[in-house]
C-alpha cells in the first residue's frame, strides 16, 4: 500500500548509472520529485530532461548551491572518490543530503563528513538501499524470531560472472580512489552483517585484482563482538555463484538462493511465489514467507525525517554506521596486504 509523504524537491548530484538507475526509481516510487541534476555530460543531461520533465540541469555542484532555496534535499550519486568534496560543498551550503554508499573511500574521510554535518547541523544519511530489500527484511526476521536458533555463522555472497569487465570508473579506478568491489559490494555485505549481528571486532581478508585496475575478487572473514562470524564474498569471477545467504544456527539453517533479479545457480533453491528462502534441518526444509519491503521505504523515511523536530535522529541510516563499515574495509585492506587478522578501529567511535 502506498503512503503519502510531503513533496520533497531533490537534486541528484550525478546522473550516471547510480543517479538514473538506482536512485531515480525509489525516489519516484516514494513520491519525491527530482527537480535538479548535476552533470557535465550532454547525453546524461538529455536523459535527465527526458526522465524528469522540467528538471533544471547544472554543470557543477557550485552552481547547484546557488539554488539552495529551491531544494529540500541533495542526493550524492557521483563516483565514490568525489563524495567527500561534494559533501563539503553541500554541508557548507546547509543542504540536507543523502550520500550513496560508500560514504567515502575510507573511514577517516567518512568521519570528517559526519563531524562537519553535526557541527553545521545539516541532516545527513547514507543510501544503504539493500537494507530495504525484501530479502534482507526476511533475513532480519529470521534472526529476530530465532528461527535458526542461536546463530553462529553468517555467509553472505554477492558473486557475479563478468570475465570481461565493464569499462567504468568502478573497474578503472584503484580502491583508494573509489574503485573496486571492496568499496562497491562489500559496503553492502558488511553493512548487512553489522545490522544483523552487531559491530565487527576483527577481520581477515583476501583481496585480488585479476581482470581490472581495481579489486574484483574479495573475501572477508569477520568476527563480531557478539561471537558470530560472517563470511562475506564479493567477486566478479564466479562462474557458479553460491547461495546468496546461508545462515547457520544451532536449530536450523536458512538458505537464500539469490535476489529476485539475479539468476539462480541451484534451481532447487529457487523461491516459490510469496516465499523467500528456506529453513533446512538436515534433509527436511520449509519455505519462509517473504517480508514486505521496498527500497522506496528509505526515501519515504528521509522525507518524513525532514519534517521531524529532530531530522538527524529521524534519518533511516545513522551515518556513523557507514564510518564503522569503512573501518572494516580499511582493516580488510591491511589484512590482505599483511596476511594477518586485523583489529577494526572505528575512528570517532563514541564510548559505551
Amino acid at each position: 500500500m502506498s503512503r503519502v509523504v510531503p513533496m520533497t524537491r531533490v537534486a541528484l548530484v550525478g546522473y550516471g548509472m547510480a543517479g538514473r538507475q538506482i536512485h531515480t526509481p525509489p525516489l519516484r516510487e516514494a513520491g519525491l520529485t527530482v527537480t535538479h541534476v548535476v552533470t557535465r555530460n550532454a547525453e546524461r543531461a538529455a536523459h535527465a530532461a527526458e526522465d524528469h520533465p522540467g528538471v533544471v540541469v547544472v554543470s557543477s555542484i557550485e552552481e547547484l548551491v546557488t539554488l539552495r532555496d529551491d531544494l529540500d534535499l541533495a542526493v550524492v550519486a557521483s563516483p565514490s572518490g568525489d563524495h567527500l568534496a561534494n559533501a563539503r560543498v553541500l554541508i557548507d551550503a546547509g543542504i540536507p543530503l543523502v550520500i550513496d554508499k560508500p560514504m567515502a573511500v575510507n573511514a577517516d574521510d567518512a568521519l570528517e563528513i559526519v563531524d562537519l554535518a553535526e557541527h553545521e547541523q545539516v541532516p545527513l544519511t547514507v543510501f544503504q538501499n539493500r537494507r530495504y530489500d525484501p530479502e534482507h527484511s526476511t533475513l532480519a526476521r529470521v534472526v529476530q524470531e530465532g528461527l535458526v536458533g542461536e546463530a553462529f555463522r553468517f555467509e553472505h555472497r554477492w558473486e557475479r560472472w563478468r570475465p570481461v569487465p565493464k569499462d567504468r570508473w568502478r573497474e578503472n579506478l584503484a580502491s583508494e580512489d573509489g574503485g573496486g568491489i571492496l568499496l562497491d559490494l562489500q559496503s553492502h555485505l558488511v553493512d548487512a552483517a553489522v545490522q544483523l549481528f552487531g559491530p565487527i571486532d576483527t577481520v581477515s581478508a583476501v583481496i585480488n585484482t585479476l581482470t581490472t585496475t581495481a579489486d574484483d575478487d574479495t573475501f572477508l572473514l569477520c568476527r563480531h563482538e557478539s561471537g558470530v562470524t560472517s563470511h562475506l564474498s564479493a567477486t566478479s569471477l564466479a562462474g557458479a555463484p553460491g547461495p546468496r545467504v546461508r545462515l547457520l544456527g544451532r536449530d536450523a539453517a536458512y538458505v537464500l538462493a539469490a535476489l529476485s533479479d539475479e539468476p539462480v545457480t541451484f534451481a532447487d533453491l529457487a523461491d516459490a511465489d510469496g516465499h523467500c528462502g528456506w529453513l533446512w534441518r538436515g534433509d527436511q526444509r520449509e519455505p519462509v514467507t517473504r517480508a514486505e519491503s521496498s527500497q522506496a521505504d528509505f526515501y519515504r523515511a528521509v522525507a518524513a525525517a525532514l519534517t521531524a523536530a529532530d531530522p538527524q535522529s529521524a534519518m533511516p541510516v545513522d551515518p556513523r554506521d557507514a564510518v564503522h563499515v569503512l573501518a572494516v574495509l580499511d582493516a580488510a585492506r591491511t589484512s590482505a596486504s599483511d596476511h594477518r587478522e586485523v583489529e577494526v578501529i572505528t575512528p570517532g567511535q563514541r564510548p559505551d
